[in-house]
């Protein structure tokens, strides 16, 4: 018997499509300001008094390899177009899996894996069916392992000189998982590291959104950490601990994250106010060298043309002293900032390190914004679609991406890749440009996009990828059931690999509680105001969602709350009505408390959380590999192929939108039309590191001696780990390198 159900409300998808223009078209990133941060660097007692000398600090600290305990930056593992080339010790055996199998090694197709292998084309895809065009077929190989960074060899942290010597005092011993033959490894981290190129536009950051808006001064995790905050003089004898909220300030809160990861960067127990005693008194790059024509950095580099030295000319000290309101640093004595007994107490400069960091990486990356790809500067039609004319494109070129666009749009990839920075997860970017305002342009100068409910396609076409003018964090979308579900907008299961092999979003932060906004909306649907912590899920708007939660009707539903049950107008709660600009009012309501707490187990509370990641944007693409969470794809022809088979695995919190996608895409000449399509988005500055993408020389571990059955043991840190091959990346000033970047795994 048909399920009549799921027939309406796959005719009302298809409707809303239709309605909508199949929604929002991809646009130019040019003229999109960065989301303000209220407070940084303006008003009357602003946070940063000197934003340039703020930027130098940021860029300094982000390559700087004396910041980790063993030699690694942050630009360690996004050195190449904002991510990782690496090709060897670059497997984690799948550490966030819920199974055994996520603490053991795989043996990949090419016949070996695991710790110090080096990785070819013939590893990949990590999930390889008998017929990859259909992901029911038999499966010949899979694995949970994940293709990520090297990070640090990890240890206890004892402590660290502050003048000299790049590596921390730390206990160090082979790791019970990173080892070969018991000689130990650098650990790998368990996720691909995405790009920071563009990344200020994003909402939250890191795969599962841990990287919280509010900056809280001390950590990743805004106002759910309850004893965050920053040490300010109020006079000469006294400092207090205050909090802060720093909105659209992601980048901030992801920068305390690696520094202290025993994964990435840090030996255990290590603090930020240890970082901050460690380099304070220390020359800026002081191993490493810095280009004369630096963007950011030459006037302070030591050196000439021709003759490239390391380090700066100044202190971390006086960098921070000059960007930063003194009230942050200017006491002058010591005080109980955390000091553990027996050590020397902290200073307050050394205490608020984590802020100076955060803040002053965030402003570096504030200006790594890569806006002129092809697809920027080409000017649009009256669809905003590009015309791809003077750029210098032959007739044949322009034919190929018009015949690209037409697929990524007509099989729905704009569904999730859209706005600007071609992702859902800039939430704030875009639903200001999709706010009227007289007389605001962005995009293309020669063709100008108004701001306003049109920005990204006629017919307000951006509301069919739940996108509005409001900043709201949730929305309700189909799942691949024809099931509406909450979801945290920007984040989807993808079925890219098996739902116990890593939660995503549908994990918890360090204190127990969820990461989705979605679970904390159900919970404030429930009158549970304790539980929502994170202040922006009591704005969100139900007459917004893609799919309703609630409907004014008398009709009997199954997956609606309706007339029938007990419905409040939105925001009544609050005393002002979310019901502005709805494109269909009957849907601005919500059930009340008591209905809400009753249905908590009805699918008409259910969300989808569990395998969902942050939609990546699509920017550079071609130089990102390897792709996915998971690293599980070499090439855009495997991520295409994925695509076009509708995912790896199958399950109830798999998005509607991949059944969508037409096998067709996958056929040579439209696979070929949509990759040169997503190729329009690399911005050629990225390529060759022209300024702002140039940097400071940095030495990457690149593997150890040996391969994966044998590796070399006496590393100087301790005889019981292993030795490393090392990998130069040269420094390059604003004209950036003769030498392109090359995709991954290319020859």
């Amino acid at each position: 018997m048909p399920n009549y159900k799921a027939i309406v409300v796959f005719a009302g998808l298809l409707m809303l499509q239709t309605t909508f223009a199949h929604g929002p078209t991809p646009v130019s990133l040019q003229n999109v300001p960065v989301p303000p941060v209220p407070g940084l660097t303006d008003g009357v007692d602003p946070i940063v008094v000197n934003k340039t000398a703020a930027i130098a600090l940021g860029k300094a600290l982000f390559w700087d390899m004396n910041v980790g305990s063993d030699g690694m930056a942050c630009g360690s593992c996004h050195f190449s177009a904002g991510v990782d080339s690496r090709v060897k010790n670059q497997i984690n055996p799948g550490i966030k899996s819920s199974k055994p199998s996520g603490q053991t090694f795989d043996v990949l197709p090419s016949g070996t894996g695991g710790l110090n292998h080096t990785l070819t084309l013939a590893d990949f895809p990590l999930h390889q069916l008998s017929n990859p065009a259909d992901k029911f077929s038999p499966v010949t190989f899979t694995t949970d392992d994940v293709v990520s960074s090297a990070g640090t060899f990890s240890g206890t942290y004892t402590g660290s000189s502050k003048l000299t010597g790049m590596n921390d005092e730390c206990a160090r011993s082979a790791d019970p998982v990173f080892h070969v033959n018991n000689i130990g490894t650098r650990r790998v981290e368990p996720r691909n590291a995405p790009s920071m190129i563009n990344a200020v536009f994003s909402h939250r950051l890191f795969w599962d959104g841990r990287a919280n808006n509010i900056f809280n001064g001390s950590s990743p995790w805004g106002e759910r950490d309850p004893d965050a905050g920053v040490w300010v003089k109020v006079n000469a004898k006294s400092v207090i601990k205050q909090r802060l909220h720093l909105e659209n300030s992601a980048l901030a809160s992801l920068a305390t994250g690696p520094g202290l990861s025993d994964l990435e960067m840090s030996c255990r127990q290590r603090k930020w106010s240890d970082v901050g005693r460690k380099l304070l008194m220390r020359q800026p790059l002081q191993n490493q060298k810095v280009h004369n024509e630096d963007s950011v950095l030459g006037a302070l580099s030591l050196s000439t043309a021709g003759n490239l030295k390391p380090g700066l000319n100044t202190i971390y000290k006086n960098l921070i002293t000059q960007a930063f309101n003194q009230k942050y640093w200017a006491y002058t004595g010591l005080g109980s900032f955390g000091t553990a007994p027996g050590q020397t107490p902290y200073n307050q400069m050394e205490a608020n390190f984590s802020m100076f960091f955060g803040l002053a990486l965030q402003l570096y990356e504030t200006t790594l914004v890569s806006d002129q790809a092809p697809f920027d500067l080409s000017p649009v039609d009256a669809a905003i679609r590009p015309t791809w004319t003077g750029l210098g494109k032959t007739v044949e070129e322009i034919a190929q991406l018009k015949r690209g666009n037409a697929l990524f749009f007509n099989n729905h990839c704009n569904l999730c890749h859209t706005g600007p920075t071609m992702s859902l997860a800039a939430v704030a970017t875009n639903a200001s440009l999709l706010t009227p305002t007289p007389g605001k342009t962005f995009g293309p100068v020669t063709t100008p996009i108004t701001y306003g409910p049109n920005a990204f396609g006629t017919g307000n076409a951006a509301y069919a990828a739940g996108m509005t003018q409001y900043v709201n964090v949730v929305t309700r979308d189909y799942n691949v059931f024809i099931e509406p579900k909450l979801i945290d907008l920007g984040y989807t299961n993808t079925a890219v690999g098996d739902a116990d092999a890593d939660p995503g979003l549908g994990g918890v932060d360090d204190f127990g509680n969820p990461l989705s906004f979605a679970a904390q909306y159900l919970q404030y649907l429930q009158g549970n105001a304790t539980a929502v912590h994170d202040l922006v899920v009591n704005k969100i708007r139900a007459c917004d969602f893609m799919a309703p939660l609630a409907i004014n009707t008398t009709n009997p539903e199954d997956f609606y709350f309706t007339g029938l049950d007990e419905l409040i107008a939105d925001g009544s709660r609050e005393g002002v009505l979310k019901d502005q600009n709805c494109a269909d009012p009957t849907t601005a309501f919500i059930p009340s408390i008591a209905t809400a707490k009753a249905a908590v187990a009805d699918p008409k509370m259910a969300f989808s959380t569990k395998a969902a990641f942050k939609i990546p944007t699509l920017r550079n693409i071609e130089l990102t590999g390897p792709y996915m969470h998971n690293g599980s794809m070499a090439t855009l022809e495997q991520v295409v192929e994925f695509y076009a088979r509708h995912g790896n695995f199958h399950s109830e919190d798999l998005n509607f939108n991949l059944a969508s996608i037409s096998s067709s895409v996958n056929s040579p000449v439209n696979r070929a039309d949509l990759i040169a399509f997503l190729k329009s988005f690399t911005d050629e500055r990225v390529r060759y590191e022209k300024a702002p993408f140039d940097h400071p020389e940095v030495t990457v571990p690149n593997g150890h001696k040996g391969n994966e059955q044998l590796v070399l043991q006496g590393n100087p840190l301790n005889n019981n780990l292993a030795q490393e091959d090392k990998l130069i990346v040269p420094a390059v000033g604003t004209n950036g390198s003769a030498t392109p970047v090359k995709p991954f795994l290319a020859p």
